[in-house]
């Protein structure tokens, strides 16, 4: 039997989740009609339970980001529509079924949103932008879970000046913190477990094992945002996370040069055919300017950009090359803590990813508040 461009994107919509709802959006029925003419122009029909929902946009872009690497789509159109009172019902009794037979737990809150930095190659910067990101987030008074996934180049110790010895309680490992402005960060790291000098010669299903530890053993119960720290390329590392964690959005982080661009490119194709969203660019080391004020494209210009034109995401910021960034990281003092310049890029990004990007469910769901209205009304009547 012959697949069509419609059965293609179908199918493919079935790995886009309600970000709050955690189920497919076909599972649920909210995708009403999927079309795709004969000249590679697709039309999706999505309905939602209320026309002005908040994660509209996130939806939108969820869709047209699955629906572009379909084969046979070049173009993709989404129409946004609210439910009939019979359909919504119908969806909130999917949604509790779904809730029901969920996959296994995490201590992480089903309505914190989790972040994962990745690049495709090393050098451009990554997990400097995880810490400083980390403590952007925590400096408005949120308690940030920090996850140092980069099992065998672990640097987030140093850069976040946190080191001690991790504990257990009640079986599950316990994260460092250190308070940041209003807020703080949990931190978990290998760094913790073994020598800044000791190299590790893990592999295959050992480094899984240990990312999944990270996760399902620890407590991150209280934090309200998560941000994890990747290892560069699509390796062991990036594939256990994609299948432990399947609410997470990656951030790429490039520099302006085509190099790291391309191979950029391939970390964010990964995510995509892993049903993981690309939740946006950021390049790294844009620009350095002296003393003198002059500006100096060092390792070229607008590779961000063009990165984010291609993957069809926004460009959250082009970060510059600044002495002030690396000096932190040495001392264990991000400079989205101290430095005004820094701390106003990264406090953008913070912004964005909480008030559109990445915001967290409970605080602007939709979904949710209606299924949790519904039950209460129940209960009043009972």
């Amino acid at each position: 039997m012959t697949t069509t461009p419609a059965d293609a994107l179908r199918e493919r919509l079935s790995g886009v989740l309600d970000p709050e709802l955690g189920a497919s959006i076909v599972d649920l029925g909210m995708v009403q009609t999927v079309s795709v003419s004969v000249d590679g122009d697709a039309v999706v029909d999505v309905a939602l339970t209320i026309a002005s929902c908040p994660l509209r946009g996130q939806i939108e872009r969820d869709v047209k980001e699955a629906a572009l690497v379909v084969d046979g789509v070049r173009s993709i159109e989404v129409r946004v529509t609210a439910m009939e009172p019979t359909a919504r019902a119908e969806l909130l009794q999917r949604a509790r079924r779904f809730a029901q037979d969920r996959a296994e737990e995490t201590t992480i809150p089903v309505a914190t949103p989790v972040i994962a930095l990745t690049s495709g190659k090393g050098g451009v910067g990554k997990s400097s932008v995880a810490a400083n990101l980390a403590v952007a987030l925590a400096r408005s008074g949120r308690t940030v879970g920090v996850l140092d996934a980069d099992i065998w180049g672990f640097s987030l110790p140093r850069l976040l000046g946190v080191s001690g010895q991790v504990e257990a309680r009640a079986g599950r490992m316990i994260p460092l913190e250190r308070p940041v402005g209003a807020g703080r960060l949990k931190v978990l790291s290998m760094g913790f477990l073994a020598e800044e000098e000791q190299a590790l010669l893990w592999r295959g299903l050992i480094v899984q094992r240990a990312v999944q530890q990270f996760v399902h053993d620890a407590d991150w119960s209280d934090v309200e945002y998560m941000v994890i720290d990747t290892p560069p390329g699509t390796g062991d590392i990036a594939m256990a996370l994609a299948r432990i964690l399947p609410q997470t959005g990656h951030l790429i982080v490039t520099t302006p040069a085509i190099a790291a661009q391309r191979v950029a490119a391939r970390a964010a194709d990964f995510a995509r055919r892993s049903n993981v969203r690309v939740l946006g660019v950021i390049e790294n080391m844009s620009a350095f300017t002296c003393d003198c004020g002059e500006t100096h494209a060092i390792f070229g210009a607008g590779g961000g950009e063009s990165l984010a034109e291609e993957l069809r995401v926004p460009l959250l910021a082009s970060i510059p090359l600044r002495r002030e960034v690396s000096h932190g990281g040495d001392v264990g003092k991000p400079a989205a803590s101290n430095d005004p310049v820094s701390a106003e890029i990264f406090d953008a990004i913070a912004e964005r990813l909480v008030t559109d990007i990445a915001p967290p469910i409970g605080a602007v769901g939709c979904s949710a508040r209606l299924l949790h209205a519904v039950e209460e009304a129940v209960r009043q009547a009972d």
